[in-house]
C-alpha cells in the first residue's frame, strides 16, 4: 500500500536517505588508495548512472565506457520517441559525466569482436555489463517471417535514426492499416508516430527518410492489440493521454470490453495507474460513435491473441492480414495475476503491416552466464553469479541485463546506485582484492584496440556529430538532423 507523508516527514525522509548515501560515498573514498580502474560495456542510461555514482565515490576511480554504436546515450537517442524531447534533456547530466577527466568513451567497439569479456577482466579491477537489450521476443506463430511484419524496436530504431536499421523500409505508402501488438508504452509510441500529423513530427528530431515515409503513408487506420482486457493495459497514463489526444483521431473502443469482473475490481483497486488507465478508456469509448470520411482511425482490440499471420493471395510473402483468437482471463493461483486462454473462437483482422510489441531481449555474450528463460545475467544486486551461489568476482551487471526490460529512464538510476554499492561491501570486505601491480586498465584498451586496428569514436568524436546534427537542424527547425548511417557517423566523427 503507497503511504504518503506530511511535507515535514517526507523531506525528513529524504534527508535520511540523503544522509545514507552521503556516508556511503565518504567510506567509498577512504578505500581510495589505489587505483580503481573500471570498464562499463553500454553507454546507455543504465551505464551513464554508473558512471557516475563511481566517480563520486570513489576519488581514484577510472571509468572506460564502451559502446558497439559510434554515439553514445543508448535508448535516450535511439528509444525515446521524437516527440518526447523533454526526456531527452538527461542527456546533458550524462554529457557531463562523459567529460569528466576520469572518464572516456569508447565508441564504435563492440564486446566480442572489438574486445572480449575476458580481455576486459584482465585489464580491468571492475566490469559492468550494461548493454541491454537488442533483440526481440518471438511469438512462435506461424507466419512470423512475412514481409511487413517488424519487431517495434526495429520500428523505433528505423525512425529515431540508428545505424542498424536506417535501410528498413516499413510498408507505410501501400498499407492502409496497420496492426501493432501489444498495449505497453512502446505501443503506443509507434501508433502515435503513424497517426500523428507530419507537420507536428517536422519540428522534431525524427530521422528525415522517416519523415520522408511517413508524409507519404496511406496508413489510416491502427489497431491496437492486446491478449487481455483494459484492466490489465501496460501503458501509463500519460502515453495513453497524449496518444488519444491527436487532433481529428477517431478512437474505437468496444464499451462491452469495459465491462469489469470481480478480479478486474480488485486489480484496479490495487493500482492507480491501471484505474486512472482505465477511466481514460471508458472516457474514449464514448466521446465518438462513427469516424467521418478520411478521418484517421485507432481501434483498441481487447482479449485476441495472434494465432496466424495471413499471407496475400498474390504469393508474395506479404502480410496481408492476422488470425487472431478470442481470449478470456483466467485466475492463476501461483501468481494472482489473470492469464489469458483461448476460448478457440477466432476472427481475422485485414492488414498490410504488423509491428510486434512484445517484449526486447537481451542476448549472451561469451564467457558470460546467462539465463534464456529471463533474458537476464543471473545476479544478486548486481554482483554476477556465476551458478546459483558463487559469486563471479569483479564482475557486475546493471539495467536490463540486469532486471529485464521494465522500468523508465529514472529506474536506471536506483539500480545503478545498487550495483554500485555492491562494488563498494565488496571493495570493503576483501571479495575485490586490488593486486600489487595496478591492472592497465585505459592504456591496456587503448594498446589492445591498436593492436586489432579498431578506430574508436571518443567523446570528442561524439562532440563532433553532436554539432553537426544541431546545426543541420537547426537550418530546417529541429532540434537536430540524425546522422543515420555508420559510414557518415565515423567520417564526421574521425573528421
Amino acid at each position: 500500500m503507497l503511504r504518503f507523508f506530511p511535507a515535514c516527514q517526507a523531506g525528513a525522509k529524504k534527508m535520511a536517505i540523503f544522509r545514507g548515501r552521503t556516508l556511503f560515498l565518504r567510506k567509498f573514498s577512504s578505500l581510495s588508495s589505489h587505483p580503481l580502474r573500471v570498464c562499463i560495456v553500454g553507454s546507455g542510461p543504465a551505464g551513464f548512472y554508473t558512471a557516475e555514482r563511481l566517480l563520486k565515490a570513489h576519488q581514484k576511480a577510472e571509468v572506460d565506457i564502451i559502446d558497439r554504436l559510434p554515439t553514445p546515450f543508448g535508448l535516450v537517442r535511439s528509444g525515446v520517441a521524437p516527440d518526447h524531447q523533454e526526456t531527452k534533456v538527461v542527456i546533458n547530466q550524462f554529457s557531463r559525466v562523459g567529460l569528466n577527466e576520469r572518464c572516456s568513451f569508447f565508441g564504435n567497439v563492440n564486446l566480442g569482436s572489438s574486445v572480449s569479456l575476458s580481455e576486459l577482466r584482465e585489464m580491468y579491477n571492475v566490469v559492468v555489463l550494461a548493454y541491454g537489450a537488442e533483440s526481440d521476443r518471438d511469438l512462435g506463430v506461424p507466419g512470423e517471417g512475412l514481409a511487413g511484419i517488424h519487431s517495434a524496436r526495429e520500428f523505433v530504431w528505423w525512425y529515431n535514426g540508428h545505424p542498424d536499421f536506417s535501410q528498413l523500409r516499413p510498408n507505410l505508402k501501400s498499407a492502409e492499416t496497420a496492426v501493432v501488438l501489444g498495449q505497453g508504452n512502446v505501443a503506443l509510441d509507434v501508433a502515435r508516430i503513424l497517426l500523428r500529423p507530419t507537420a507536428e513530427l517536422a519540428t522534431t528530431d525524427i530521422a528525415n527518410h522517416a519523415l520522408a515515409s511517413l508524409q507519404e503513408s496511406s496508413i489510416r487506420k491502427v489497431y491496437l492489440v492486446g491478449r487481455r482486457g483494459p484492466a490489465q493495459a501496460a501503458c501509463t497514463a500519460k502515453e495513453l493521454r497524449e496518444l488519444l489526444g491527436i487532433k481529428d483521431l477517431y478512437v474505437n473502443i468496444q464499451e462491452g470490453d469495459l465491462i469489469k469482473s470481480p478480479a478486474d475490481e480488485e486489480e484496479l483497486k490495487n493500482s492507480r495507474i491501471q484505474r486512472r488507465v482505465h477511466e481514460l478508456l471508458s472516457k474514449a469509448a464514448i466521446s465518438q460513435p462513427h469516424p467521418v470520411p478520411g478521418q484517421r482511425e485507432l481501434h483498441f482490440l481487447f482479449f485476441r491473441r495472434p494465432d496466424e499471420f495471413l499471407s496475400s493471395d498474390a504469393g508474395n510473402d506479404q502480410v496481408a492480414g492476422v488470425n487472431f483468437e478470442k481470449t478470456v482471463l483466467k485466475e492463476n493461483g501461483e501468481s494472482g495475476k489473470q492469464s489469458a486462454v483461448g476460448t478457440g473462437q477466432f476472427e481475422e483482422v485485414e492488414c498490410g503491416m504488423v509491428l510486434k510489441s512484445i517484449g526486447y531481449k537481451s542476448v549472451p555474450v561469451d564467457g558470460l552466464p546467462f539465463d534464456q528463460r529471463k533474458g537476464i545475467v543471473p545476479n544478486f544486486r548486481g554482483r554476477v553469479l556465476s551458478n546459483a551461489s558463487v559469486l563471479d568476482k569483479g564482475l557486475y551487471v546493471v539495467g536490463w541485463l540486469k532486471r529485464g526490460p521494465t522500468g523508465i529512464i529514472g529506474t536506471n538510476l536506483y539500480c545503478a546506485i545498487e550495483t554500485v554499492e555492491s562494488i563498494y561491501k565488496d571493495l570493503e570486505q576483501g571479495v575485490l582484492t586490488t593486486p600489487t601491480t595496478p591492472k592497465p586498465g585505459r592504456e591496456g584498451l587503448l594498446q589492445l584496440l591498436d593492436s586489432k586496428n579498431v578506430k574508436f569514436v571518443p567523446f570528442s568524436g561524439w562532440e563532433k556529430i553532436d554539432m553537426k546534427e544541431k546545426h543541420e537542424g537547426s537550418q530546417k527547425g529541429k532540434p537536430r538532423e540524425k546522422i543515420t548511417t555508420w559510414n557518415e557517423l565515423l567520417e564526421v566523427a574521425h573528421a
